[in-house]
């Protein structure tokens, strides 16, 4: 659920026709937010943008998402801080008295009381995300802009947790914080959240400034984090589809990475939590940008994905069930009609690569993912090695 996304935890349910209907439907609610944080997608600012849902728009699309059928999309609702919008629980009831799967995304500030826990935790909301960029306060707060944001952050994981919700902690791999992923998965490991969702950076809105990862560490990452998927919490990844590949490769006996990053990472998570002892819990359902997920801005544009600024209709002129069946990208993107690597990759419909990051490196939504380092089998280079 997040930053674009931020998923939630769900139950084994029938397998979803994704040409379909969405599994997940992120609402961005409200560009407004108090924090100031170096990577946001939205550049939040501290008042609400002209053009944003009005209430009674905002149930129209609630009811739009409901046309979709069930079982119904999880509805995300983020923003900006979601929490900021007067009528936030108005929508939330809207919704749970459709039946539908709700999700928030608040941001840590002071709105986030004991008595706001409370009221979230009687709303009818399933799940919640929390963002936590690292395991001291100097590197969260360097990222989020508010001293002594860490530990109110590291408290409100607890007190969520503890109000019997499903949490969620979202943490931003940038290269501040990259040597600090074991130290973060011990927090999240500690306060009891049921999931770790690991967002790998695209360069938009101020997360352009933001210095990433090389590709090589995005693969030492993604191999430490099936290790640490193996700890009692879901693993899930948001623009790092990658993932999936690895997963299924590490469980058809393959490797681990030998990368020096990866041995630190490896090596800490287990001097810190102890050898792995539970079974595998790696998110692996071929969901991406615009298979599976659609994003829909605070103006009601929608989007195939928060990171992927490719503008697809409005929901205040066509209904975005419509959009999300119809439009060509969309299918281009379901039916893998990638260029470069991900074009024949044998990995493409459970990948698919970041069709974000591929758009921002090279402006082609279709393009090949440039931070995945995996030459499939049939491509030049792969042929080339034999």
């Amino acid at each position: 659920m997040t930053h674009d996304h931020g998923n939630v935890a769900t139950s084994t349910k029938p397998r979803l026709d994704y040409a379909q209907r969405p599994m997940l439907v992120f609402w961005e609610t409200t560009r407004a937010c108090l924090l100031a944080c170096k990577h946001c997608r939205a550049s939040a600012t501290a008042e609400a943008l002209p053009g944003e849902l009005t209430s009674e728009e905002g149930f129209e699309l609630i009811n739009q998402v409901a046309a979709f059928g069930r079982p119904y999309p999880i509805l995300v609702l983020t923003g900006g801080d979601c929490l900021l919008r007067p009528d936030i629980f108005e929508l939330v009831e809207h919704a749970t008295r459709l039946g539908m799967p709700v999700a928030l995304s608040p941001s840590v500030t002071p709105s986030l009381t004991p008595e706001m826990i409370k009221r979230i935790s009687a709303s009818g909301v399933k799940a919640v995300s929390i963002s936590l960029d690292g395991a001291i306060a100097q590197t969260h707060e360097t990222v989020r802009g508010i001293p002594e944001h860490f530990a109110k952050t590291v408290e409100a994981i607890n007190s969520l947790t503890n109000a019997g919700l499903t949490v969620q902690v979202n943490t931003t791999v940038m290269r501040s914080n990259v040597d600090e992923l074991a130290e973060i998965a011990k927090i999240v490991s500690d306060a009891g959240a049921q999931i770790w969702e690991v967002f790998f950076l695209v360069q938009m809105g101020r997360g352009i400034v933001t210095e990433a990862v090389t590709p090589e560490e995005h693969e030492e990452i993604c191999h430490f984090l099936y290790d640490a998927s193996q700890y009692g919490f879901i693993i899930r990844t948001v623009e790092a589809p990658f993932f999936r590949r690895i997963v299924t490769q590490r469980i058809n006996g393959a490797p681990a990475s030998e990368g020096p990053l990866y041995r630190r990472l490896s090596e800490s998570l287990v001097s810190l939590m102890g050898p792995a002892t539970m079974r595998m819990r790696a998110h692996t359902t071929a969901t991406r940008d615009g298979k599976g997920i659609v994003f829909v801005a605070y103006d009601g544009e929608i989007y195939p994905a928060g990171f992927l600024p490719k503008p697809l209709g409005n929901v205040r002129d066509h209904p975005i069930a419509e959009i999300y069946r119809d439009n060509l990208l969309l299918r281009e993107i379901r039916s893998s009609n990638f260029s470069g690597r991900c074009g024949y990759c044998e990995y493409a419909d459970l990948c698919g690569g970041s069709r974000a990051r591929a758009y921002a490196s090279t402006g082609n939504a279709l393009g090949e993912d440039p931070a995945c380092i995996y030459q499939p089998q049939g491509s030049p280079m792969a042929l080339l090695s034999d």
